[in-house]
């Protein structure tokens, strides 16, 4: 088959034919349909952490069963159309039964992320407890969507996210792209998001930002308290990069809350004495549930959630490495999909 190969720390990915996955009997073997770039990759791509060469990356993806293993969980037949939870677990622990926390099953081994070859390619194995159908009415390009949806859905539900909330969401990248949707869609009054770019800070109107700032020409605290009429509630760090933790530290009201979602790769430090005078709630939010899954694919189907205006445009093999190593420097792109059969 062929994949998108990482050969080395700041190497463009390599267009390769490598041998086809061969899932073990509790998987499903799965074509991808799409597979969307994230900025995680990218990140890994350039540092090497994780990765070593011949490594497939890829964590959101979707695609159709092409083989059923013998002792597969649940009723899968091959042509089914799937969404991708990117964990191969146990399926028996107290993680896996609690709705399908799959990054602390102790078994759990992440697909795309060194260990196992992910969405990058034409085939990949999946775990057939971890994937969730998608109906006729979501498109491919919006199951690959369904992973970093369900990030931001996590993010929101971990938050104490009142009706009529102001909600500030610092960077609108696709995950603060998805704060921005599920924020509104769970009733908050104000959601303003912060972000340089201005194409981003469009997008973040299409999906449901009742405000924008740009942090490079205004003052965030006095453009939010225009806004939304006083300071945030909650505040969703979704950058991660350091000193947005202080930022947030200052910028959310007392007995406020901020949810750290954003992947910071370096040491930051912050101010303890200023969160503790605030007496400020930090919580930190990581990936999902598999429950998150089906609830993000459910919104999709009934039509209650939209997220194709994150999507800037699909790409083959033939375009991929391009379009990933475009991806690194700021412009216009939000999220890019590989189409295999493009």
């Amino acid at each position: 088959m062929r994949a998108a190969v990482f050969t080395g720390a700041g190497k463009p990915l390599a267009i390769e034919r490598i041998p086809d996955p061969v899932p073990e009997p509790d998987e499903l073997l799965v074509r991808v349909t799409a597979s969307g770039i994230c900025g995680t990759d990218l990140h890994l791509s350039d540092s090497g952490a994780m990765l070593s060469p011949g490594s497939v990356m890829g964590h959101e993806f979707a695609g159709e069963i092409v083989a059923v293993g013998a002792q597969a969980r649940g009723d899968w037949r091959p042509g089914e159309r799937v969404a991708v939870v990117p964990n191969l677990v146990c399926g028996r622990c107290v993680a896996c039964l609690d709705g399908g926390d799959v990054m602390y099953c102790p078994s759990a081994r992440a697909l795309g992320f060194g260990e196992i070859p992910g969405g990058y390619a034409e085939y990949a194995r999946a775990g057939s407890g971890e994937v969730v159908r998608l109906p006729e009415s979501v498109s491919d390009r919006l199951g690959a969507m369904v992973e970093p949806l369900c990030v931001a859905l996590h993010a929101v539900e971990n938050a104490d996210l009142r009706g009529g909330a102001r909600v500030l969401v610092i960077g609108a990248g696709p995950i603060g792209l998805g704060v921005t949707l599920w924020a509104r869609f769970h009733g908050a009054g104000h959601v303003v998001v912060s972000e340089r770019a201005a194409g981003r800070r469009e997008l973040a109107a299409a999906l449901g930002a009742t405000g924008a700032i740009d942090p490079g020409a205004q003052d965030v605290a006095s453009a939010f308290e225009r806004e939304a009429g006083g300071p945030p509630d909650v505040v969703f760090e979704c950058v991660g990069v350091p000193g947005l933790i202080q930022h947030a530290i200052d910028l959310v009201r007392p007995r406020g809350e901020i949810v750290v979602v954003g992947v910071c790769m370096e040491e930051d430090r912050w101010s303890p004495q200023m969160a503790l005078a605030k007496a400020v709630t930090l919580r930190f939010s990581m990936a999902y549930r598999v429950r998150h899954f089906a609830q993000a694919v459910g919104m999709l189907g009934a039509g209650r959630v939209d997220p194709s205006a994150m999507i800037s445009r699909t790409v083959d093999f033939d375009g991929f490495s391009a379009a990933f190593e475009a991806l690194k420097q700021p412009g216009s792109d939000c999220k890019v999909i590989l189409g295999p059969a493009a």
